[in-house]
Formats: C-alpha cells, structure tokens, sequence
C-alpha cells in the first residue's frame, strides 16, 4: 500500500472506529463484535505503523476508548491518565520491542532487560482508588482522560475488597479488567433468552454492560470478576519494580493473575507466551495475548510514553486464522486520490471469532499474482487478527479466464493508468471525477482536517447535486444560497443557521489542519503540522515547495532538513504547487479563510526556535531521548544540516554531518556539552 492510499483507509477507519465507540460506550447498542472492532484497530495500528507520518489527530491510536457521554453515570477525571497497549504480533515484534528499549536507554546490545509477563484479559478497564486502605471511587477508563464513576456498582463485585488488608500507602489507585468468566457468560446468556432478552455478544459486551448500569442492583446480579495489571496515582510505592508491586497488590487482598511471571531476558518471556498460548482453550476467561512490561521502575520512567501508550509495554497478541471460502465477486472502487482499488465480496465465513465477508485486493498486481477470479475458492487470514486478506487460490489451475482490471475509471469514465514505478492504478479525472470530489471535500470538512460540524455526507452529496459545491472555497460561499436552502426537505431555519455558523466559525482555521485537509498526496496531519511549525504560514510553505520544485538547493534542504520529510513529501508539494488548477484551488480558498501563523507553545530559553541537529553515537542516551530534551528547550530538532543549523551535537563516529556543520561555520559540541545545556535550562 502506498501513503495516499493509506492516508484514505485511515481516514476511514478513524470515521469508523469513532462511530463504533459511540455506539458501544455511550449508547450501549454495538452494531458490531468485539472481534470486529478489535479488527479495525488493529489496521488502524498496523497501517500507523507503516506510514508513521500519516497519524492524523483524531487517530484510535491517539485516544482511548471514548469520551463518556449521556450514560446517565457521574464523570471522574482521572489523577493520572489511563493509556492503552502498542501491540506485537511475532517473536521478532517482541524482540524489536527489547531492542527499541536498549536503544532508547543506550544499554549494551546484549544487557538484559527483565520483564513481566501476563495474559491480556479481554475486559474493561477499571480503576480503584483506595485511600488509607479503604475504596472510596471505582471509574471506568472512558477517553483515558475521563471515565464514569461506578463506585456504587464496583462494590457489589466479590473479588473487589471494601478494605485493603495488610499497610497499602496512602492513596493507592489500583488498575485492572472487570471481566466475566465464559461459564459465567453462557449461564447469563441462557437466562436472558429464557427470560426473551437481548443476548450479549460476548463476555467482555457483557462485562461493560454489566457494570455500566445506572441501578447498581442489576450490577449485582451480574457475575463480574476482577483482576489487576497495574496501577495510577499513589503516594507512595511498595517496591520498585512492576513485579514488587504486583505481588504488594496481590498481599493486599486484591486479585492477581496467578499466570503472571518474572522474566529474566525476552526469550524467558516469550516461552512463558508459548504457555499461556497452549493452555488458553482451557483458562475459565477471555484473553487476546500477553502483555509485556519492563521490570525495573526507574527504566519505566525514563522510557515514558509515546501517544496513547507507554514504551515499556506491549501485548503480544495470538496468530492469525485461516479459513476456506468462495471468492464471489471483484467490485472496483475509488478512493479519494483517485486509486482503484479491488475489493472481494466472500462468501461469509468465520475467521478467529470474526465474520468475513469483504476482503482487499490491493492492486492489480495482486490479483494477478494471486490469480484469482469470481468463483475461485481462496484461503483468507487475518493477519496478526488484524487486515483480512487472501493468501492462497485453490482453484486458480481452473480453465477460465483471467480477471480483467479497468483501464477506465468506473465512476468517471476517465482513463486509469499506473504511473511509473507505481503498481496502483489510479483515475485521472480528478475533481471532475464523482468518486474523489466527493471524498475529497468529505476529507476536507472531516474532523482531522477543518472539522465543520453539520457538513456530513449526506449534506455534501446533497450540494453537489444542486451544483452549489465543486471545490474546497465553495464551502465558505453556501451562505449565498440561504433561501433556496431553506425550501429543501430537511432544512429548517435553525439547521442552517448553525451550518453556516459552523463554517463562519473556521474562517481562520488551523494552518496544519487546512494544509491536511488539500488531501495533497504523502502529506498527512502529522506532516503537515510539521510543515506548519517549520515554516510558520502557508504561503512560505508554497513559497518554499516550488523554489525546491525549481531546483533551489536552499529550499529543497529547508525542507529535508524536517524530520520525517524526504524526497516523496517534497515531490508531492512540488508537484501540486506545479498544477495550475491545484493554485487555482489554493488561491480560491484562501482568498475566503486567514489562517494564523503558527506560535509555539514551548517554553522559553535561549534555544526556543533554533535548530539542533544530533549526529554519530550518543553514549548516555538515545537519539530519541536527546531530541526530546532539545524540543523541551523549545528547539527543533532536525535530521540534516543545512545554513538554518543552529547547532550540531557531534558523538563518536559523527561523518558527513560534523563535516558540512564545519564547512558552513556552526557550532559543534559534544554529548557532555549538551548534557549540561540541558542541566543548566532545569
């Protein structure tokens, strides 16, 4: 998969997972399983993971569950945040995870790294703030920033004490799953159809819904268990490792799982996955895989966290499944950069608990290194649980013919072709074409990008219909066609009232956020907020973009210069700005919204908007720790140097970097310099 492409699914699969958590969290009626869902997020990481720069600002990976809402249940901001898990899918993912930790701690390629292993109950997180031993708030985690308060409900569940035993600290907040055993569940199970109720989908729907009930007595009546993994504010700590304090937990009266271990090294690690893999048919509850943390404390802290999840954990999830099924049919859609992409309508079949019926082609290439065609019988997995695809055609020695991929677009009629070195097939039509015009501005007014309430699909679909919406500008000019708008079915004068307020309101909207929302190909939100915070306005990014797309050498190293940002990104800028209907947009748009130049939040010091540039092997820490230490100056740190240099921090082996800092006069000082930059600025 290519960034557009990528930059489209997660768009999609941002929309949808949000979609799925409102359902499931604040209106209580998911429309699909827990496997399902799990699914999504699960591309959304893996996709996130190919294309890092492509994370937008409303990605799953950078929120937890869902902000709580109309549950009817009081609110708790949470003392210290309630983060999720990055996920591995192989030994070597295990392996890579231990590595990323040596690297950022700078140990030795072979220092051991001791590490806690446990099952991944498949539960709902909950938290237990004990103070002077005694539960005073039971919340669930929410958004991770703010849950609901279920205390009342908490206290009926057997396996949470009223009353720690043993001297717990002060305050104590103690984390973990409420979950519902499987004998448990199919016994609920039967008695709601008994009883001709709703049945819960699986036990972990049934554990949420259990808990999250306005009359604790229903609560009570539910078979809920409870089992800690961790924990968030305290006053003071038992021990100082996960493993001291999960057995401190356990002595308090608290349950723990029994499978969890010490590990000395990874493979220790990963042989006690193995086991918990072998025996997880037979365990009385739900898990997904085996979460991982590092041992020692003080490694924890200074690993800290990245978005939504700490370095110093993962969960090691189960393999994929396979199953058999027909291969029914191959429809083409495009997407918003115009790829056509090829998607297998299945026969439905159940794969790891999920029901499959649509699968991704990719491209043609993959069709026809697959060669597969309507009928064919084919092997689908999903990956790691994550994307489903087609691994295998069982009937592809079948005399029949081959599938023949479009060489116009469907929706358009407008030639398709791959451009060269490219294996996807895109339409050429561009905004003439239904298909992208569509998701183009549907991208434009979504929530990562100008985020407009009120404009949704159906109004989108409706303007350009009535001619009234072509190009991003139009937005802002809807405003002239109030009267008409008002005699169509649906609209009454407050509805258009606040739509037009809420494009009124995005007049001087975020630069980052309008650059995203162009859908220019390679630049995604975090891109181009990183554009943004280089260059501090639009027009000097413009400005900047074609001199390097002229051959400007100063231009094009400004631009490298930013990390993250290569030859693609600066192509990809080059080549819109060069497309005189592209301007046309630009200036069109611009002419009717002011975004501000973009201010830094970072704190002052002598270093707030100089460019640092780290080079050769750094002995006391990692490349990624002193970056972060240089932005905490208010710094930029940047991947090359160039005449905006503001300062090269040379380690041993520094090359062509400590080289061109000399030819161009900057200065250069060592590690031990820097550490004391950084001691001297607190």
């Amino acid at each position: 998969m290519i960034e557009a492409d990528a930059a489209n699914r997660l768009m999609r699969l941002a929309k949808e997972i949000a979609r799925h958590n409102r359902l499931y969290h604040d209106q209580d009626a998911p429309e699909i399983s827990d496997a399902d869902y799990d699914a999504l997020v699960r591309e959304n990481a893996a996709l996130e993971a190919q294309f890092p720069h492509l994370v937008r600002a409303d990605s799953p990976s950078r929120t937890v569950g869902h902000a709580p809402v109309a549950s009817g249940l009081a609110k708790v901001t949470h003392a210290r945040p309630m983060l999720s898990l990055d996920n591995a899918f192989s030994g070597e993912d295990v392996r890579e995870f231990v590595a990323r930790i040596r690297r950022f701690l700078a140990l030795d390629g072979d220092a051991p790294v001791p590490l806690t292993a446990e099952p991944k109950i498949d539960g709902l997180s909950c938290s237990l703030r004990y103070e002077n031993g005694v539960l005073v708030q039971a919340a669930t985690r929410g958004d991770g920033a703010v849950g609901e308060d279920v205390t009342a409900n908490v206290r009926t569940i057997a396996d949470v004490p009223q009353r720690l035993t043993g001297n717990a600290p002060a305050i104590f907040e103690i984390r973990g799953e409420i979950y519902m055993a499987k004998d448990d569940f199919a016994a609920l199970n039967a008695a709601q159809q008994k009883a001709q109720q709703k049945l819960f989908a699986n036990p972990r729907n049934a554990a949420a819904g259990s808990l999250r009930q306005k009359d604790p007595s229903v609560t009570a009546a539910r078979p809920l268990r409870f089992l800690a993994h961790g924990w968030g504010e305290v006053s003071a700590l038992p021990a100082d490792t996960q493993s001291g304090i999960m057995a401190a937990i356990g002595g308090w009266g608290v349950p723990v799982s029994d499978l969890l271990i010490r590990a000395g090294d990874v493979e220790q690690a990963l042989a006690h996955y193995a086991r918990i893999e072998a025996e997880r048919a037979d365990l009385p509850f739900d898990i997904d895989g085996v979460v991982y943390k590092v041992d020692r404390l003080d490694w924890q802290t200074r690993l800290g966290f990245v978005a939504k999840a700490p370095r110093w954990a993962i969960a090691h999830k189960f393999p994929a499944e396979r199953a058999q099924t027909t291969l029914e049919a191959i429809d083409i859609q495009v997407g918003r950069t115009g790829k056509l992409t090829p998607v297998g309508r299945l026969t439905p079949v159940g794969v790891g608990g999920v029901i499959v019926s649509n699968v991704t082609l990719h491209n043609r290439d993959e069709i026809a290194r697959l060669g597969v065609r309507p009928g064919d019988r084919v092997v689908v997995q999903r990956a790691g649980d994550v994307i489903p695809q087609v691994v295998d055609n069982l009937t592809r020695h079948e005399d029949r013919p081959a599938f023949a991929f479009p060489d116009h677009c469907p929706e358009c009629g407008s030639e398709a072709v791959a451009e060269e070195g490219e294996v996807d097939v895109r339409c050429t039509g561009g905004l003439i074409c239904p298909a992208q015009r569509f998701e183009r501005l549907r991208h434009f007014v979504g929530r990562p990008a100008l985020d407009i309430e009120g404009l949704g699909e159906k109004s989108i679909a409706e303007f350009l219909g009535l001619g009234w919406l072509e190009r991003p500008g139009d937005i802002f000019r809807l405003k002239r066609h109030r009267a008409e708008l008002l005699t169509k079915e649906g609209w009454k004068e407050k509805s258009v009232d606040n739509l037009f307020a809420a494009i009124e309101a995005k007049r001087a909207p975020d630069a980052g956020r309008l650059l995203f929302g162009l859908g220019i190909r390679h630049v995604g939100a975090v891109t181009a907020k990183d554009l943004v915070k280089a260059f501090g306005t639009l027009p000097a990014i413009r400005e900047t973009a074609e001199a390097a797309h002229a051959g400007d050498a100063d231009a094009l190293a400004r631009l490298t210069a930013i990390d993250g940002i290569g030859p693609a990104v600066v192509e990809a800028l080059g080549d819109f700005f060069h497309e005189p209907h592209n301007c046309d947009l630009w200036d069109d748009l611009l002419s009717e919204v002011s975004p501000p130049a973009y201010v830094s939040t970072a704190r002052e010091t002598e270093w707030t908007g100089k460019t640092i540039v780290f080079t050769g092997k750094l002995e006391t820490m990692s490349r990624d720790e002193a970056k972060a230490q240089a932005e905490n100056l208010g710094a930029r740190a940047a991947g090359s140097v160039s005449a905006q240099t503001d300062l090269l921090v040379a380690g041993p082996g520094a090359g062509s970097k400590l080289k061109k800092a000399n030819e161009l006069g900057i200065r250069v000082i060592d590690e031990g310099e820097w550490a004391a930059i950084v001691a001297a600025a607190g």
